[in-house]
């Protein structure tokens, strides 16, 4: 079987390097808010090129964080996309506010700027694009519509950490940038973790605060706050992985350029596209194939996993049925959701795994050139 990802090959080269760093962490038992969490927080800073970074649990609590340091709740509504994974907009539910979704740019499956502006109202306090797959969203047009309407830009950074928009790193473009750390992303932990990053010194201490209990000062709580600390020893082994991420994401971007080179010429597939000036990591190498379960299931059976990411658009989930969105509401979203498929695409993936992957799918595509 070859993977959609393998997490195993990368432990085994830096085997060393983390086990030491975890036996450290044992050693002088300061498990919460320890050294390596503050070193870790200033790394990521000036990898990205900003002067806050702030540790937190999760993606998710991220994006939850940023709302509430933006005083945004209930009765207030958030412009983002349909085709995202839910945590994108169960941080916008959980403070009490309300999404109102702009359908995709069907090249680059991040919301679609020319979507946006219809739908800015009294009660818009902000924008929130996702960085799908690694490829920027269009930042430039974005938060030039943020500016005319005076609103902040809250960039989920889940699977795009080291990516570009020409010399900017996503998440440092809008008010706040929300990375995830989960074990799959290009940077990933051994468990769960996330960072938020922003420019403003007022918003990185209220997040701070918020992340223990609500307050800045131990035993006083000027707010209710959350429990979102990233872990010591989660940190510890972000450290010893950060400074090889740019590598790492060279070699993604090597690996998607020979999936390009070699199946750009198969009938009805559509590959990935990245706007000029813009420097995807590809987080998943995301093709877009009509029949695409039957594709899946050939391929499923020659030994190559893939996965869809996502096969419901966030408008059709059960979750947002008070919205009242039917099918037909985001056309693209919606054709999306019924045509991508993930390929394998990790550092470590080989060229000869690389190309029985694309000879299967070569395979695959004359088997159905006729269904």
């Amino acid at each position: 079987m070859i993977p959609i990802l393998d997490l195993t090959g990368q432990y085994r080269a830096l085997k060393p390097e983390i086990d030491a760093a975890v036996a450290e962490v044992f050693a002088h038992g300061h498990f919460i808010n320890g050294p390596h969490v503050h070193a870790f927080e200033a790394e990521i800073a000036a990898y990205l090129g900003v002067p806050h970074a702030v540790a937190l649990n999760s993606g998710t609590d991220a994006l939850h964080l940023a709302l509430r340091a933006l005083d945004i709740g209930p009765g207030d509504e958030v412009i983002t996309t349909p085709f995202t994974f839910a945590a994108t907009t169960e941080a916008i539910g959980i403070v009490g506010a309300t999404p109102v979704f702009a359908d995709i740019d069907p090249r680059t499956y991040a919301i679609d700027p020319q979507q946006i502006e219809r739908l800015i109202g009294p009660r818009t306090k902000a924008i929130l694009p996702v960085h799908l797959y690694g490829t920027p969203a269009a930042m430039e047009e974005i938060t030039a519509i943020a500016r005319r309407h005076g609103l902040a830009v809250i960039e989920d950074c889940a699977q795009s950490i080291g990516a570009r928009v020409g010399r900017q790193a996503t998440g440092t473009i809008g008010e706040i940038g929300c990375f995830s750390f989960f074990p799959s992303k290009n940077l990933g932990a051994y468990g769960d973790g996330g960072m938020l990053v922003t420019h403003s010194e007022r918003i990185a201490a209220r997040v701070r605060a918020l992340r223990a209990h609500g307050g800045a000062v131990k035993y006083c709580h000027e707010e209710i706050g959350v429990n979102s600390r990233l872990d010591e020893v989660q940190a510890a082994i972000l450290r010893i992985k950060l400074p090889h991420l740019d590598a790492w994401n060279a070699r993604r971007r090597a690996i998607a350029q020979r999936y390009t080179e070699q199946l750009r010429h198969l009938p009805a597939l559509e590959l990935p596209y990245c706007a000029p000036g813009s420097l995807p990591v590809y987080h998943q190498y995301t093709v877009r194939v009509d029949h695409r379960d039957t594709l899946r299931e050939l391929l499923d059976d020659v030994g190559i996993q893939t996965m869809v990411y996502y096969p419901t658009p966030l408008h059709l989930q059960p979750v947002h049925a008070y919205l009242g969105l039917g099918r037909g509401s985001f056309p693209h979203a919606e054709r999306a959701a019924a045509e991508v498929l993930s390929l394998p695409i990790y550092p470590e993936l080989d060229v000869p795994d690389q190309e029985r992957v694309i000879a299967a799918i070569a395979m695959a595509r004359q088997a159905t050139a006729g269904v």
